[in-house]
């Protein structure tokens, strides 16, 4: 599996761009992904905050990952318009009979491939070294589309995992 994202990201908008990070808790089907990509592009291409168009973008990464980036140089994202992108991926959930908001799975790339493992057994991962300080890591807390290009597929001992499980 090819890692290389960062193409794929928007070249022209601000790094401080926000950016929402949805993971599905299963890989969609190629049919399902066509699917919610063209969904994402209406979305995106009618997405408003108090009337005015917001410059954003939606990707489906890795068949797994759902991502919604605003740049708010003209147009900030309001409240209203943060509920509306928040109902869309609730209908993209209910319609695909998948998870998108299950923040206690996480996600690791392991043996080329994503593994989603329950944060309640993360420590017995690594006991068993079925993850090491290297694995690299989903960091789906990143907030800007800086941090999403720079850190969002970091290894474990890079990111708030370390201080969790590996205490100085």
């Amino acid at each position: 599996m090819n890692l290389h994202y960062q193409t794929l990201l928007p070249q022209e908008y601000s790094k401080s761009a926000r950016v929402w990070i949805y993971q599905a808790t299963r890989i969609f089907s190629i049919q399902e992904a066509l699917k919610i990509e063209s969904r994402l592009e209406q979305f995106t291409c009618h997405w408003e905050s108090h009337g005015a168009p917001v410059k954003a973008t939606g990707l489906l990464l890795f068949g797994q990952f759902i991502i919604l980036i605003a740049d708010e140089r003209t147009v900030g994202v309001s409240g209203c318009s943060t509920d509306a992108s928040v109902r869309e991926i609730k209908m993209i959930e209910q319609e695909y009979g998948v998870g998108l908001f299950d923040r206690t799975q996480l996600a690791f790339y392991i043996k080329d491939k994503i593994e989603l493992l329950p944060i309640a057994q993360v420590n017995y991962a690594l006991e068993k070294s079925f993850l090491t300080k290297d694995t690299l890591y989903f960091n789906n807390v990143v907030n800007t589309l800086k941090e999403l290009e720079t850190n969002w597929i970091i290894p474990v001992e890079k990111s708030w995992l370390q201080q969790k499980l590996f205490p100085s």
